[in-house]
């Protein structure tokens, strides 16, 4: 029953084609034929409007079909009414003879002359417009294709964005690129209809007047008023649709992504100085002096200076009220001092947020979701991601502006203290080159700030350059995003509290309550669980794995509290995700250490009731030092990250020796390997 009674609904559009087809071959009935008329004046008014109330172009995504489909319906009723003016002496319905004189009012030659000039405004002006910015669009939207297509690539590979949101961000790139590309060849379709519209009012009116003399229809006069006013008034009724149309199309080509609609974004923007529109007022008004009729003149000027004076009490109503919510220097000075009398709220200034981010001016578009800034939202997947891969939450990041940087810059903070920064260009794109010989383009020389690659900042008119010799292009947000979570990641265990990982093992619960409750803190304390975590999260290792770290401390935390001794027993058991984040292709490439340093390493290791340390000599630390300096100088433009292969009972102990002179060197130990990986050894330290 259902596909029965919207059978015809859904095929509607085929049989509506279908018909306009057949109004090329079969003639109308004169009524029905005014009829179709008026329908083609309404569906136009129909589509215009709705021009008008979208917010983006993608919102009426069927309009190049409907184009075409409103292009044939108005040749196959021009093709009718000129078969009914050349057959029925000029007589096509009512509709075009009510058109016809209203325009023409008795003078034949005027009316032709206003008619020719709706068609060249229709012609030259709006159609020629719309199919120029047409094409533009259509240009422009292919050519950010790959860079659009590039930047989502980034952001998934990231995180900062799941596979969901991604292939909807793609479907709706190559949406608009289809759509704009529709646009260019469907605004063809408005052009030739203005031409043929052009052609058809001289058959009609040239082919009617052989008629009228083949058939005697009367004198030349009456032959004349006859053909001329159903020539004018057939090819009003297919030229004002045409420039309905055609205003559509400008407005959909014109028409940028708005929160709002046009009419609501023109009544926002156009009235928003009211000092304009009283200095307007003010210059009509003057120009009744130099002779312009002075009835007129006043009406406009005295509705615009009013118009004006009314916006500006309004706006400064606003002002006022603002103003009166806010306090003035004293009295916020006098509530200040009354509101720290209070010694509890002097304590809440010692607060130290975790994360801080400032930014200079001239970034903060970036970041005011009010400006389309979406910063936020990057952030808010950075979050995520961090969590699902490392296991913790990363605290709420505060955004501020500061007059301290330039325009240009933003800064990290981690507990107060700044610990990164960075330039960006709101209105450029950070390239980088694909390799040393490739192409140059011109821009400006920067440093990438979260790797530290060499970049060049380029203009938007440099960008298909750039593409096209394969630089990867990154725009502004996503720059700042990147440093951001490459800090975070280096910074983790910093950020992992004893409330955080209260809130880890509050969760742990929910799956698993008995193997908390018999491991903490019977077995270890929350503070050794930190510092385990901590430890943990310092060399990159994942912490998502609670209940595998849980059953670890439970099995060992009896017979030591050697934080570093039960973290290396946590990484072992672990070492099927540490194989899976370190290895490439099950293969890991490493240097390896001789025995004869491992050791000399043990034997000066000095234990104590709080723990162990490494007690070596100066020349024998620099003798390591420098053996490992220069493998790693072979090796580091080969790997993506240096390996330090150890024994399980060294490998801290080396790790804590690497760390105080060489940065992102990554120290594994060979039970920490899964035994599925293959171990390729590039180079052996030794002394």
């Amino acid at each position: 029953m259902r596909n029965k009674k919207f059978g015809f609904m859904g095929n509607f559009v085929a049989i509506f084609v279908v018909l306009i087809v057949l109004l090329i071959i079969f003639p109308l009935p004169t009524a029905l034929l005014d009829m179709m008329f008026i329908v083609n004046l309404t569906v136009s008014f129909v589509i215009l409007l709705t021009t008008m109330y979208i917010k983006e172009p993608l919102e009426f995504s069927i309009f190049p079909s409907l184009l075409l489909i409103t292009t044939l319906f108005r040749l196959g009723l021009n093709v009718s009414s000129t078969r009914k003016i050349l057959t029925n002496q000029g007589d096509a319905g009512k509709v075009i003879e009510t058109f016809g004189k209203f325009v023409i009012q008795g003078n034949v030659v005027v009316g032709l002359i206003i008619f020719l000039i709706i068609v060249i405004v229709q012609f030259v002006v709006i159609t020629k417009g719309s199919e120029r910015v047409a094409e533009v669009s259509a240009r422009f939207t292919l050519d950010a294709m790959p860079g659009k297509q590039m930047a989502i690539d980034a952001d998934l590979s990231s995180g900062l964005i799941d596979e969901e949101t991604a292939r909807y961000r793609r479907l709706k790139i190559q949406r608009e690129a289809d759509f704009f590309g529709s646009m260019d060849g469907a605004s063809k379709f408005v052009k030739g209809d203005s031409i043929i519209s052009i052609i058809v009012t001289f058959i009609n009116l040239i082919g009617g007047i052989i008629m009228g003399f083949m058939q005697n229809v009367g004198s030349f006069s009456e032959i004349m008023n006859i053909y001329s006013n159903a020539t004018v008034g057939d090819g009003l009724m297919s030229q004002i649709p045409a420039l309905l149309i055609s205003t559509a199309t400008g407005m959909i080509v014109t028409r940028s992504a708005s929160e709002n609609n046009l009419n609501q974004d023109m009544s926002k923007q156009f009235l928003s100085q009211p000092v304009v529109l009283i200095i307007a007022g003010s210059v009509m008004f003057g120009l009744m002096f130099i002779g312009f009729p002075p009835v007129q003149i006043i009406i406009v000027s005295v509705g615009l200076i009013a118009l004006g004076i009314m916006l500006l009490q309004k706006q400064k109503k606003i002002s006022k009220a603002v103003e009166e919510e806010m306090p003035s220097v004293t009295e916020e000075i006098t509530s200040e001092a009354s509101f720290y009398k209070n010694i509890e709220n002097v304590y809440g200034l010692l607060y130290v947020e975790p994360i801080e981010m400032e930014f200079g001016y001239s970034l903060i578009p970036l970041v005011d979701e009010a400006s389309g800034g979406s910063f936020l939202d990057r952030v808010v997947m950075f979050r995520k991601q961090f969590a699902n891969d490392m296991g913790m939450v990363i605290p709420s990041i505060k955004l501020t502006d500061s007059g301290e940087l330039n325009p240009n810059q933003y800064s990290i903070k981690l507990k107060g203290e700044q610990i990164a920064i960075g330039d960006v260009l709101i209105d450029h794109y950070l390239a980088l080159a694909p390799s040393d010989t490739a192409e140059p383009i011109e821009g400006i020389d920067t440093i990438e700030p979260a790797f530290g690659i060499p970049a060049k900042w380029i203009s938007e008119d440099k960008k298909s350059k750039a593409e096209l010799a394969d630089y990867t292009l990154i725009d502004p947000t996503s720059v700042i995003i990147t440093h951001l979570a490459e800090v975070l990641k280096h910074h983790a265990h910093e950020l992992l509290t004893r409330q955080e990982v209260g809130n880890i093992l509050t969760n742990v619960k929910k799956q698993n309550a008995p193997l908390v409750e018999d491991i903490i803190p019977n077995v270890i304390s929350i503070g050794d669980l930190q510092k385990i975590l901590c430890n943990l999260l310092r060399e990159g290792v994942p912490i998502k794995d609670m209940e595998t770290i849980l059953e670890v401390l439970g099995d060992h935390g009896a017979n030591t509290k050697d934080t570093d001794i039960l973290s290396e027993y946590v990484r072992q058991a672990l070492k099927r995700s540490i194989s899976h984040k370190f290895s490439s292709a099950n293969q890991l490439k490493v240097l390896s250490i001789d025995a004869e340093i491992e050791n000399i390493i043990m034997s000066s290791v000095k234990k104590m009731d709080t723990g162990s340390y490494l007690a070596l000599d100066p020349n024998t630390i620099q003798a390591i030092v420098s053996a490992m300096g220069e493998e790693i100088n072979k090796i580091k433009d080969l790997v993506p990250e240096v390996i330090i292969l150890t024994s399980p009972i060294v490998r801290v102990y080396v790790k804590k020796l690497v760390d105080q002179f060489y940065q992102n060197i990554v120290v594994l130990s060979f039970s920490e390997i899964d035994n599925n990986i293959q171990i390729q050894a590039l180079g052996n330290i030794s002394i």
